[in-house]
This record gives C-alpha cells, structure tokens and sequence, in this order.
C-alpha cells in the first residue's frame, strides 16, 4: 500500500469532513497568517499528492492570499 496515500488520507481526511483554517478576528495577525499559509501549503501538497489537481490548485491560491497578507504587513510596519 502506497504510504504518500495513507498519510494523505489521514492529513486530509475524507473530503465530506475536511475543513480549511476559518477567518475570522483570530486571523488578522502576520503569525496567524504565516500560520494559515503553511496551513494551506499543506493542503495543498496532500491534495497534489493524493492525485487532485483542482482542490490542490483552490488550497495554492488560498495560501497565497496568505502569502499577500503577510508581504503587505511586513511594508506596512515601519522600520
């Protein structure tokens, strides 16, 4: 048995059941989105793994929402 598909399964889980990071207040931190971006990346990756390219694409324009969050924070903070 392939162990890249175990670990995807466990990672992602049945489709039904999986849920991305929420938005929300939690979320409005550069961490929180480094966090959700990483988050995201990961999804992303289980889902290329596991052989579905349009769910992997959805969670690679998510993190890099994330990826424009953080870089727009990092300008805005001065130095």
């Amino acid at each position: 048995m392939n162990t890249n598909y175990n670990l995807t399964n466990a990672i992602s889980g049945n489709r039904s059941q999986r849920m991305a990071p929420s938005g929300g207040a939690k979320h409005k931190t550069s961490r929180n989105a480094r966090e959700n971006y990483e988050s995201y990346l990961r999804l992303a990756h289980a889902e290329a793994m596991a052989g579905d390219r349009i769910s992997a694409e959805n969670y690679y324009q998510h993190a890099e929402h994330y990826l424009r969050t953080m870089r727009a924070t990092s300008q805005a903070k001065p130095n």
